[in-house]
Parts: structure tokens; C-alpha cells; sequence
């Protein structure tokens, strides 16, 4: 991880601003969602991309049943239901 020499306090609330070249860069815009992890001993924050819930893919995703599937895996399903078990 590269550090980018930028240093932010916390507020009161436990907020802290991400600084505009930084949301520049990754494409993030006023009410997008970030993700929050711990990898080791550092805090991730990361863009939210909605993934597959089969392969975690995140191209072409369509919606069943409140869940996202990409192409790829409908089409297997599609097909893995055609087939005699």
C-alpha cells in the first residue's frame, strides 16, 4: 500500500473525509457506498461493487429474488436445470 501523505483527524461522530483527489481517482461520487474491512492491522476502504453471489463477478449482474447473478452463472444454472439429475 502506498501512503499518499494526506492526514485526516476523526470528528466527534467517527467521521473522517476522504480528500477529493482520492475520490477523484476511484470514481466516487456524493452518496455512492464504501466498503469498510480490516485486512491485518489496517482499515480497507474500498468502492462498493455489488457482485455475483455464485463466482463474486461483477459484469452483467441481473437481479433474482433480491440476489445478483452475473451472465455467466444464470446461463449455467439455466442449463444445470435442463439436465436430468
Amino acid at each position: 500500500m502506498k501512503s499518499t501523505g494526506i492526514v485526516r483527524n476523526v470528528d466527534e461522530l467517527g467521521r473522517i473525509v476522504i480528500p477529493k483527489e482520492i475520490r477523484k481517482k476511484f470514481n466516487i461520487e456524493i452518496k455512492d457506498p464504501i466498503e469498510i474491512y480490516v485486512d491485518g492491522s489496517s482499515i480497507v476502504l474500498k468502492k462498493y461493487l455489488p457482485n455475483c453471489i455464485f463466482c463474486g463477478g461483477s459484469k452483467e449482474l441481473i437481479s433474482y429474488k433480491d440476489k445478483l447473478v452475473c451472465s455467466n452463472c444464470s446461463k449455467g444454472i439455466s442449463e444445470s436445470i435442463t439436465q436430468p439429475i
